[in-house]
């Protein structure tokens, strides 16, 4: 009886231990997901901080599906820039690139097989319109093949510091949708992956880089081969172009995305109020729980919402601004013993409404110019730089940054405001002598202080 007794009290005290901590997760879920963002992962950063105001998920690694394109298009802008194709460069159309593009089941502009067209209007037709066909031939011209401009796919990634991905093909199609020709060594099904984290770095160096970028991406509508049989209207897959259907003032790109795998996605940015945010949601569905075209951008409103209602980018700390006890640093082997130092700069900080107050200011110094006594040796350029302003944050938000290495998001340039000359040699003689004396009389005057 008394076995059974404690047998019940154990099961009850476990069953309310598991209860409670349910409860816990369900109350942080609660918490984590405030905007209600109906999507298996989400996340918003405001660009030029890097910080990051709200997540979701966005470690899980899912489909990306056209997404992938923001890679492609990172890798043909880079090869522009390096003089390794130009716009106005000729393509003639490979078995492969004919066969997919003429798929009408897919995004594509179809490409006749004795055609020749321009990396441009391929381009285009890839950042507007999705064409399936016109990325592949794009790759081609790169890199020779597909396969080879999917392992600089991966390598690129790599590059740029992106954890949890992997690219199988340059489109963001399912393999089984290339008609046997897919990439060698990816599997006959395979389809892009990414992390929302992932994602968010993709486009931000992809806009950081080059961000002509955006020319191309805020177009809402482009004939394809105008005045000629193959004369194609392309309307941007972006929906939130402000001319579109969901139109949002100021947003101008990124890429959306679509498989049976991936769900509906979308990698968007805005720009306005002074303020650059970019989006990732994947796989999103609308208020049933369904996928739904539409609740791409219907999440990506909330987010562009909540962002431009609650957060701005503020000046806290003016060009020439000091922080007093540490704005003075020992100069070694100097004409002057001392020099200030002061911001090149201000500084500005993405400040969330009502949170002014939660920063503190701080100085990092270069490491291989200033040692921990803060000291730096002479000859001194004035307005040499000596490290950065930064500030750490007091409040409670913990979402953090998308790079581990940038803490705060702010930076300005900490800077010597005058020069300082190297001492000459009798100076310096001078000074170690008296240094000498000084390190003598104070030893002797403890030694004497001990005796009594």
């Amino acid at each position: 009886m008394k076995k059974n007794l404690q047998r019940f009290i154990a099961s009850l005290l476990a069953i309310t231990l598991l209860t409670t901590i349910l409860s816990i997760q369900d109350v942080q879920a609660e918490e984590n997901d405030h905007l209600n963002i109906n999507a298996e992962a989400a996340l918003l950063l405001e660009q030029s901080t890097g910080k990051i105001i709200y997540q979701k998920n966005i470690d899980t690694v899912l489909g990306i599906a056209s997404m992938t394109k923001m890679m492609t298009e990172y890798l043909i802008l880079e090869a522009v820039h390096e003089k390794k194709l130009s716009w106005d460069d000729q393509y003639n159309v490979t078995e492969y690139v004919h066969t997919i593009s003429q798929d009408t089941s897919l995004s594509n502009v179809p490409l006749r097989r004795d055609g020749t067209y321009n990396a441009r209007e391929l381009y285009e037709a890839m950042a507007i319109y999705s064409a399936n066909g016109a990325t592949i031939a794009l790759a081609e011209m790169v890199a020779g093949s597909e396969e080879a401009f999917v392992e600089k796919m991966n390598e690129k990634a790599e590059e740029l510091g992106l954890k949890d991905y992997k690219f199988v093909n340059t489109t963001g199609l399912n393999n089984a949708d290339l008609y046997g020709m897919h990439p060698a060594n990816t599997a006959a099904d395979e389809e892009n992956v990414m992390s929302a984290r992932a994602t968010a770095k993709l486009a931000y160096h992809l806009l950081k880089d080059f961000p002509e970028l955006l020319d191309t991406s805020s177009i809402d509508k482009k004939v394809f081969r105008e005045d000629t049989e193959d004369r194609i209207e392309m309307s941007n897959w972006n929906w939130m172009i402000p001319t579109l259907v969901k139109g949002y003032e100021g947003v101008d790109g990124i890429k959306t995305g679509y498989t049976d795998f991936a769900g509906y996605s979308f990698t968007g940015t805005v720009q306005k109020d002074g303020m650059r945010f970019i989006s990732v949601v994947m796989n999103a569905k609308n208020e049933s729980g369904n996928p739904d075209v539409e609740a791409r951008f219907d999440e990506t409103r909330k987010l562009f919402d909540y962002g431009y209602a609650n957060f701005s980018v503020k000046e806290i700390y003016p060009a020439n601004y000091q922080i007093d006890e540490n704005s003075n640093l020992k100069v070694v082997k100097g004409k002057e013993k001392n020099v200030e130092v002061a911001t090149s700069e201000p500084l500005k900080v993405l400040v969330k409404r009502g949170e002014e107050e939660n920063f503190e200011p701080l100085y990092v110094f270069d490491e291989k110019l200033v040692n921990k006594k803060k000291e730096i040796t002479a000859p001194i350029e004035k307005g040499a730089k000596v490290g950065y302003l930064t500030v750490e944050y007091t409040g409670e938000d913990k979402t953090g940054y998308l790079f581990e290495e940038n803490k705060s998001g702010a930076q300005a340039e900490v800077v010597t405001t005058e020069a300082v000359e190297k001492a000459n040699w009798f100076v310096l003689t001078m000074r170690g002598i008296g240094g000498f004396f000084s390190d003598l009389w104070s030893t002797i005057a403890s030694s004497i202080k001990g005796l009594f």
